[in-house]
C-alpha cells in the first residue's frame, strides 16, 4: 500500500491498465448464457403473433403439444403472479391476452428436451385472428380518428405516449432579429444494437424462488420483472450476469422480458428453462433505436450568434411505452445542441404505434436530433459564409453559460477546448484546401469534410434521479487481497478494468490485487442501471468512498501492529518511523486484522448531486455535469455508384480525468464505427409493422474495412469535482457525434444537404443530382 503525498502523479488512474477480463474472453474461457448447462434443462421458444393489431379469437396448441420431445407448454393462465413486465410504466403484457398490438409479440410458450424441438413445436401452433386497424407512422397515429393503440394510463392523451417542452426567452423576439433563419425536416429510421451475443437467458427454480442467469445490462430490473410476473417476493428471486457479449442498450430493457418468459416455464415445470433468441428473432422481435421525424428552426445575427431555436420532433416508440419517455426527455434537453441559445422552444413527442416497441440504445434519444441540430448548423455557416468551426466555436457553451434549460454551468466545460484541439490535429484549413484541390481535380469522386459537436448530460438526470446512486462493497481477504463487488455491469465497455483501478488508487494497492466479484444480486449492492454514461462517474464514486473507509480501517490496524500514531510506507511495507526494521506488508495487516476479528469489509456510496427540472416549462438542472467532444470527418463519394467512404477521422473529447487511455480510446473508435454505420449503411426497412429482413446478410454494419486507418483521438481533461479523480462519462458520447460529422461531410461532398439516415448509395446519388 502505498501513500502519496499530495499532487503526486497517479500510476494507477490516467495508466493504459490491461483490460481484466481480456484474456478469458480470448482464450474462450468466459462462459456466456447460452455455454450453460443445468440437470433436466428444458429449450424454450415463443409463439408470438404474426399481426400487428388484432383480436385473438383462437389459440390452439393442440399440434404444439403433440410434437415430440415437448415438454410442457405455457399461457397466460400459467402466470402465478401479474401479467405485466414493469419497466417504466407498467402497460406491456408478458403474453399477449386477448389482443396484439405488434408482430412478433408473445402469445405462449413452448418447452422441449431439444431446441430444434421447441421450435418445430412452435411453428404447428395455430391461431386465429380477427384484425384490428393499424397504424405504423406516428404521424399517422396522431391524426383524428387514428385507431387506438396506447393504453390510456400510459399515454399523455391517445396515441401520444408522452409530450414534453422546453420554453425559454421569448421565440418571435429571437427571430426577430435573426439575419438568417435556416429550416429543414430530418428523418432517422430503425439502428439495430448488432451485439455479437444475441439474447439469452436461463430460468432456474431453487429454493422456493428463481434464479436467472443470462446476458444483461441492469440485474435489479430484471429481480423485479421477474418477481413481479410470478408473485414472488424480490428476496426470492436471484439474478446472475454471465459474460455478456456486447449491450449497447439493448440489454437494458429487453433482458426483463425475456427472464420473466422463461421463469414462467421453470415454474410452471419447476426445471431449469433456457431461452435464447436466434439473431432472426431477436432482430425481427426486440428493441431497436427510435425512428424519428425532426423540425428545426435556427436563427443567427450576421456575425454567428444564435438567436432563437425552434424544434418539433416525434419519435415511433412501437407498441409499448418500455423506456420511450426517458429517451424522449433526454431527446427533448439535447435538442438545443451545446450552444448559447437565448430563446429556444422545443416540442417533444413519442408516439405510439403497432410496431416492435423501442428502447435504450447508445445515446439514448440524442443522435436523432443531434444529426438535425449539426446539419442546421452546417446551413447556417453555409449561408454566413462563415466557417463550420468557428460558428461552433463562437456559440460554444462555456463556464458561467446557461443551457437551454437555464442550467448554469460552473465547472467542466471542455467544449471549446476540443473544437480547438481538434482543428489542429484534423489540420482543419489544409484538408479543406486539399479537399477543393481533388474535386477540381477528379472527375467520377467527390470529397468532403464535416465537423460536429456534442454536449452530453451524463447519469439519469432530473428524468430519473432515484436511479442516480450506487453502492460499493470492498472486502480486504486474510491474504491481503481485495475483493470488490459492485451491481453495474461489465458488457464489453471496459467498467470492471476501470473500477478496479479506482478500488486499487484508492487503497494504494497494485490493481493486479483486485479482483471484482461477478454481478449477483443477492450478493452485490443495488448500484442503479449500466446506463446513461454513469459507470465511471457514479459507481466510481461509491468504489473510492469504499476504498477510503477501508483504508482508513487499515491504517488503524498498522498503528496497532506497529505501537505507534504514525507510519511511513516504503515500497509496499508500513514501517515504524523511528525503527524502520518494524514494519509489516498488507498481507501481514490482513491476517493480523483477520485474528482478531476486525471487520474488513467497507460500503461505500454515492449519489449524484441534486437535480431539479419544472416539465411544465422544461426548465431545471438537467443533470449533474456534462460530457462533451468534437469530431472532424473526411470522406470520399464516388459520383457514379453512389458508394461512401470515410477516409479520415479526427475525435476530441472532454470526459473529465481519463482513468484508462487505452479503454477509452477503444471507446471512441468502437463509437465511430456504430456512427458511420447509422449515418451510412444501417438500414432496416420494414412494411406494415413487420422487419423485412431481420439478418445481417440485409442489415449492414461497419467491418473493419469500413472504417479509417489511423483514426486520431485526443482528450482534453476537464475534471469534474464530483467525479472520481475528477473523471466523467464517456462511454455514449463518440456515437454521438460521430455520425453528425459523417453526415455533415456527405453534403459537404455531394454539394445537397443529406436529410434522412442511412446515406445508402441511391440516397447519395439523388444528393448528387440535386446538387449538381
Amino acid at each position: 500500500m502505498k501513500r502519496r503525498s499530495e499532487g503526486e502523479s497517479d500510476p494507477i488512474v490516467g495508466t493504459a491498465v490491461p483490460r481484466l477480463d481480456a484474456e478469458a474472453k480470448v482464450r474462450g474461457e468466459a462462459r456466456y448464457a447460452d455455454d450453460l448447462v443445468f440437470s433436466g434443462m428444458v429449450h424454450v421458444k415463443t409463439i408470438r403473433s404474426e399481426r400487428p393489431h388484432a383480436r385473438v379469437v383462437r389459440l390452439d396448441l393442440s399440434g404444439v403439444g403433440s410434437t415430440p420431445g415437448v415438454v410442457g407448454i405455457a399461457t397466460v393462465a400459467d402466470i402465478p403472479g401479474e401479467n405485466i413486465v414493469p419497466i417504466i410504466y407498467r402497460d406491456m403484457p408478458l403474453l399477449a391476452g386477448g389482443v396484439v398490438r405488434y408482430v412478433g409479440e408473445p402469445l405462449a410458450l413452448v418447452a422441449a428436451q431439444t431446441r430444434d424441438a421447441a421450435e418445430e413445436a412452435a411453428a404447428r401452433a395455430q391461431v386465429a385472428y380477427e384484425d384490428l386497424p393499424a397504424v405504423f407512422d406516428p404521424r399517422d397515429a396522431l391524426a383524428p380518428g387514428a385507431p387506438p393503440i396506447a393504453r390510456p394510463d400510459a399515454a399523455d392523451e391517445g396515441n401520444a405516449f408522452n409530450h414534453m417542452v422546453i420554453r425559454k426567452g421569448n421565440l418571435a423576439h429571437g427571430f426577430a432579429h435573426a439575419d438568417v433563419i435556416v429550416e429543414g425536416e430530418y428523418e432517422v429510421g430503425y439502428q439495430e444494437h448488432a451485439y455479437l451475443e444475441p439474447q439469452g437467458v436461463i430460468a432456474v427454480p431453487e429454493d422456493g424462488g428463481m434464479t436467472v442467469y443470462g446476458t444483461l445490462q441492469c440485474p435489479f430490473y430484471v429481480q423485479n420483472a421477474v418477481a413481479n410476473v410470478l408473485g414472488l417476493p424480490l428476496a426470492r428471486v436471484r439474478i446472475v450476469q454471465t459474460a455478456t457479449g456486447g449491450g449497447f442498450g439493448g440489454k437494458e430493457d429487453v433482458p426483463s422480458h425475456l427472464a420473466a418468459l422463461a421463469a414462467v416455464v421453470a415454474w410452471k415445470l419447476r426445471r431449469p428453462a433456457k431461452l435464447v433468441l436466434d439473431r432472426s428473432e431477436d432482430i425481427a422481435t426486440t428493441s431497436k433505436r427510435h425512428p424519428g421525424i425532426i423540425r428545426y428552426r435556427t436563427g443567427a445575427k450576421r456575425d454567428g450568434t444564435l438567436t432563437a431555436v425552434e424544434v418539433e420532433f416525434y419519435y415511433n416508440a412501437g407498441a409499448y411505452q418500455t423506456l420511450s419517455s426517458a429517451v424522449l426527455w433526454r431527446g427533448l434537453v439535447h435538442a438545443p445542441g451545446p450552444y448559447r441559445i437565448p430563446n429556444v422552444k422545443v416540442d417533444a413527442y413519442s408516439v405510439a404505434t403497432n410496431t416492435v416497441p423501442c428502447g435504450a440504445f447508445r445515446g439514448f434519444g440524442s443522435p436523432q436530433v443531434i444529426f438535425a441540430h449539426e446539419s442546421q448548423m452546417d446551413e447556417l455557416a453555409r449561408r454566413l459564409r462563415m466557417d463550420p468551426l468557428e460558428l461552433r466555436a463562437r456559440n460554444a457553451l462555456r463556464v458561467g453559460d446557461e443551457t437551454a434549460t437555464g442550467q448554469v454551468l460552473t465547472e467542466s466545460v471542455g467544449l471549446a477546448a476540443c473544437i480547438a484541439k481538434a482543428r489542429e490535429i484534423s489540420r482543419w484549413e489544409e484538408v479543406q484546401a486539399e479537399v477543393a484541390a481533388f474535386n477540381r481535380r477528379e472527375r467520377f469522386k467527390r470529397r468532403g469534410i464535416g465537423a460536429s459537436t456534442v454536449m452530453y448530460g451524463v447519469g439519469m438526470g432530473a428524468k430519473a434521479p432515484l436511479l442516480d446512486k450506487a453502492g460499493a462493497y470492498l472486502k480486504l481477504e486474510a491474504d491481503g487481497s481485495v475483493t470488490l463487488a459492485v451491481g453495474t455491469t461489465e458488457m464489453g465497455q471496459g467498467a470492471e478494468t476501470v473500477l478496479a483501478q479506482i478500488a486499487a488508487d484508492g487503497l494504494g494497492i497494485p490493481v493486479g490485487m483486485v479482483r471484482v466479484a461477478p454481478v449477483d444480486t443477492s450478493r452485490v449492492p443495488d448500484s442503479g442501471p449500466t446506463v446513461a454514461s454513469r459507470t465511471t462517474t457514479v459507481q466510481g464514486m461509491a468504489v473510492l468512498d469504499a476504498a477510503r473507509r477501508l483504508r482508513l480501517r487499515i491504517e488503524d490496524a498498522v498503528r496497532a501492529i506497529l505501537g505507534c500514531p504514525e507510519f511511513t510506507v516504503e515500497g509496499h511495507r508500513f514501517c515504524h518511523p523511528q525503527d524502520p526494521a518494524r514494519s509489516s506488508s498488507l498481507a501481514e495487516v490482513a491476517r493480523w486484522m483477520w485474528t482478531h476479528n476486525w471487520d474488513m469489509g467497507a460500503t461505500g456510496w454515492a449519489e449524484a448531486k441534486p437535480v431539479d427540472w419544472d416539465p411544465a416549462t422544461g426548465r431545471g438542472n438537467a443533470y449533474f455535469v456534462y460530457a462533451y467532444a468534437c469530431h472532424i470527418a473526411l470522406v470520399e463519394v464516388d459520383l457514379l455508384t453512389g458508394e461512401t467512404r470515410v477516409t479520415g477521422f479526427w475525435a476530441v473529447h472532454d470526459s473529465g480525468r481519463i482513468v484508462n487511455p487505452a479503454t477509452a480510446r477503444g471507446q471512441v473508435i468502437g463509437g465511430i464505427a456504430q456512427g458511420i454505420g447509422y449515418a451510412l449503411m444501417e438500414d432496416l426497412p420494414s412494411r406494415d409493422g413487420r422487419i423485412l429482413a431481420p439478418s445481417f446478410t440485409s442489415y449492414h454494419i461497419p467491418t473493419a474495412r469500413d472504417v479509417p486507418t489511423g483514426i486520431a483521438v485526443a482528450f482534453v481533461e476537464a475534471p469534474y469535482s464530483g467525479g472520481p479523480f475528477g473523471a466523467k462519462g464517456l462511454g455514449e458520447v463518440p456515437l454521438m457525434a460521430s455520425h453528425a460529422a459523417v453526415a455533415n461531410a456527405v453534403s459537404s461532398a455531394t454539394g445537397s444537404r443529406l436529410r434522412a439516415y442511412p446515406a445508402i448509395p441511391e440516397r447519395v446519388l439523388d444528393l448528387v443530382a440535386n446538387g449538381a
